[in-house]
């Protein structure tokens, strides 16, 4: 019986083998994908697909009024760092120094989109640039500073999917106008106070832009009733009058440079005005003012990391610090004007390890020293508030010590103190300069993740949000 299954086995394997062998010698006669065609982009018969944006977007379309509530005359922070574009408050309203025994004073609470975004503010007027996920659509909403009711909204349809969050730009008031710009690079300008729309601009599809991977971070300008937009395709920065929406100049992208989640910053040497870009590919000065207007004045490529999120420091005599992520550091920049020509030196360029870096948040610029939280590759003063002399990035000579570590939160200085965001929701009051760093009090806002949107202060009020929840305190002294 054994020897009769033995057989048998033997004769399967046998005509197994044989079988194969003749599949394997069909195989390579007779090609089974001879008549296969290689996919090539463009040859596939669809329709064009104009720089990423396959439906059709109506920008602005929807509107809601809800009510209307009397403002706060004086109280803004008008755009993303605030009036001066430094995160410092100028007002001279006395704030507190510990957090009161039954906790922070929460003026009111409202459940976002998930996203980054933060607010504007103007005359009592909150701005802010919400997705909504249900409705898939980018909505500016207005609200109530005092109450947080909401007044009206504006919004438009666009698709989008979670990339660790969605809305990420702070809008830029005026007395005049609001200007928005999505996560998908859709840009909207309405009238303040009603929400009425002036105009929209797809920065994809009028400049072919490549909107950077995790969605649009640069907030716009707005400078003497002129947009101020970095585009990154065709153009590298375009302005549009706000009332009409026509364009008023246009920089050259000669070299490609792409758009960063970098905002644009003004700066003025010797008497003249320029905007400051640190796009995928490098840093430039382009002309602001005067018949050459648009006019790329200066740049350099020896600064160009792949992922740029911090917006260019302003110093004084010419100089500009500029910072980046993931393991790209800093660099310190000097300008100078040789007949009247506009030349720009990297005076030092350094790791995070070695000195003051940031991965998202800029650094605050304060009698003379910088400011900021290090990034996670900063070895030993990971995620640390530290300051150092503005023109030696090189040197920190404070730091917040291990056990006080920040993360990627936010921060702004009024009234003489830090108000320092962690990524968890935990605010921190705090007296820093270059002599140390004293906590003054610490206490959680919110109990959620992700508290990354830069903060806003005005008339005493404190704005700030976690991924899914904007909240106002009020921080005023008793």
């Amino acid at each position: 019986m054994n020897r009769l299954k033995n057989k048998v086995s033997f004769l399967l394997i046998t005509l197994l083998i044989v079988l194969g062998s003749g599949a394997m010698v069909w195989w390579f006669v007779h090609d089974p994908s001879a008549g296969f065609t290689i996919s090539i982009p463009g040859m596939d018969n669809r329709g064009k697909v104009t720089a990423g944006n396959a439906e059709s977007i109506k920008i602005g379309e929807y509107f809601t009024y809800f009510k209307t509530i009397p403002g706060l005359p004086g109280s803004n922070w008008p755009r993303f760092r605030g009036a001066d574009f430094d995160n410092i408050s100028k007002e001279n309203i006395p704030l507190i120094d510990k957090w009161e025994k039954a906790g922070p004073r929460i003026l009111w609470k409202i459940p976002l989109g998930e996203g980054h975004a933060a607010p504007a503010v103007y005359d009592g007027r909150v701005y802010l640039l919400d997705y909504d996920e249900t409705k898939r659509e980018d909505a500016l909403r207005c609200f109530s500073l005092l109450t947080g009711d909401e007044l009206w909204r504006r919004g438009y349809q666009v698709r989008l999917k979670r990339n660790h969050g969605l809305s990420r730009t702070i809008p830029a008031v005026n007395d005049k106008y609001v200007v928005s710009i999505g996560p998908r690079g859709q840009v909207m300008c309405v009238d303040r106070l009603t929400g009425n729309l002036r105009w929209g601009l797809d920065l994809a599809k009028e400049f072919n832009a490549q909107i950077p991977f995790w969605y649009t971070g640069q907030c716009p300008l707005i400078d003497n009733d002129t947009a101020i937009l970095a585009a990154g395709g065709d153009a590298l920065l375009v302005a549009v009058d706000c009332k009409t929406g026509k364009k008023v100049w246009e920089a050259p992208n000669l070299k490609k440079w792409k758009m960063s989640h970098s905002s644009v910053m003004p700066m003025i040497f010797d008497g003249r005005k320029m905007y400051i870009y640190c796009a995928i590919g490098g840093i430039c000065g382009v002309a602001a003012t005067g018949s050459d207007q648009g006019k790329i004045l200066w740049e350099t490529t020896e600064f160009s990391p792949s992922v740029v999120a911090p917006s260019p420091v302003i110093l004084d005599h010419g100089h500009i610090f500029m910072t980046a992520g993931y393991g790209a550091g800093s660099a310190l920049l000097e300008i100078k004007e040789e007949n009247n020509r506009f030349k720009v030196t990297v005076v030092q360029k350094y790791k995070p390890m070695e000195g003051l870096a940031s991965e998202q948040q800029t650094p605050i610029l304060l009698k003379g020293y910088l400011y900021g939280i290090q990034p996670k590759d900063a070895g030993g003063l990971r995620n640390q508030f530290v300051c150092c002399k503005s023109d030696n990035g090189q040197t920190i000579i404070m730091n917040s010590g291990k056990n006080d570590r920040f993360g990627l939160g936010p921060y702004l200085y009024a009234d003489g103190k830090f108000f320092i965001l962690n990524d968890d929701g935990e605010m921190t009051i705090a007296k820093a300069s270059p002599a140390g760093f004293n906590i003054l009090d610490k206490a959680r806002i919110i109990e959620g993740q992700d508290s990354w949107g830069p903060l806003a202060i005005t008339g005493g009020y404190l704005l700030m949000r976690d991924s899914k929840t904007l909240v106002c305190l009020d921080i005023r002294k008793k």
